[in-house]
Order: C-alpha cells, then structure tokens, then sequence
C-alpha cells in the first residue's frame, strides 16, 4: 500500500467520523419535532373542492406517511393526542402542460392548494403552519378527458388520485418533519 492511498484512507474514515457526528440524517427520514411528540391526531381533512373525495384520500395517505416514518401512532382523533395535524383542501386545479400531435392534451398540472397547520398540544403551540401550502405535480393523461373537470380526470385513472395523494402526503409531512 502505497502512502497515497494511505492517506487517501486516513482522509475517507476523517470524513465519514465527521459526517456522523454532525447531524446529519436520511432524506426524509429526520425530525425536528420535540421528543415528547409520540401520538399525533389527525381529523379528517376539510374539503372545499368540487372533487368530494380528496378530502378523505388526502387524509388517510397524510396519516399513512406519517406511519411509514416509524416514529409516530396516528389517530383519526384529537383526544389523547401529543400533537394535532389539521388540513383543509382549498383548491384543486388541473391544466393541460404538454398535447399530442392531434392536440389532445397528453400530460396535466395538478394544483392543489391547501391550509396546514401542526400543533403541539402539550405546549399549546403551533410547531408549523402554512395557509397556502401549494402542491404542483404532473401527470400522464391515459386518455382524453375534460381538463377543467376533476371528477372526469381522476375518473379516466383509478389510481390517479391516489397518486396525488401519496405526493402531496410526503411534501407534507416532510415539510413538517424537517422543519421548512
């Protein structure tokens, strides 16, 4: 073994020991919330949209991901809690962002807009909020549908609103977790 590589590996342990001192953690996976956060209630999202089942898909894959994060019980309730997420769905757009050749639109904009708000309840204090939190995604049209027209889209697309769903979900909760 040569001296270069010697030091080369002298250099590679210095990083990697420095690196695991100092904080940081997995994308996704870490969490600025006190300690004392084990339970968290999450009531069903308020849905002001046209599209009457966001709010309860919204909600279940909100609590679904803060499931997967392995940290936290989740309950649908705001008794016996630690802290409370609480959401309402204020808007839900879809445009066209790209057509085919026949000019038929062949990906969409999906624009949900939604007010947010993490309370720690045994502090009595809001952790985080936002009350214009923007999701932006696109989506493949699987056929052509009416693009003002919710119901038609996720209609066309038995998992499409599922997919949004699970997105906005993870923007969330990440939002939250690690504290932007």
């Amino acid at each position: 073994m040569t001296r270069r590589d010697l030091l080369a590996r002298a250099l590679a342990a210095a990083a990697a020991g420095a690196a695991a001192g100092c904080g940081y953690s997995l994308a996704g996976r870490g969490s600025f919330l006190p300690a004392h956060i084990r339970v968290i209630g999450i009531p069903p999202f308020t849905n002001t949209t046209a599209f009457y089942e966001v709010g309860q898909v919204f909600t279940e894959r909100v609590r679904t991901e803060f499931i997967s994060r392995g940290k936290y019980k989740v309950q649908p309730d705001t008794v016996g809690v630690d802290a409370v997420l609480n959401g309402e769905i204020l808007s839900l757009q879809i445009a066209p962002s790209s057509f085919s050749e026949d000019q038929q639109a062949s990906r969409y904009v999906i624009t949900v807009i939604a007010k947010i708000q993490f309370r720690d309840v045994t502090a009595n204090r809001v952790i985080w909020e936002n009350p214009r939190w923007a999701f932006r995604e696109e989506y493949d049209a699987a056929a052509a549908v009416d693009a003002l027209d919710p119901n038609a889209f996720f209609g066309q697309d038995a998992t499409a609103l599922d997919r949004v769903g699970t997105e906005f979900a993870k923007s969330v909760v990440s939002a939250i977790l690690e504290a932007f």
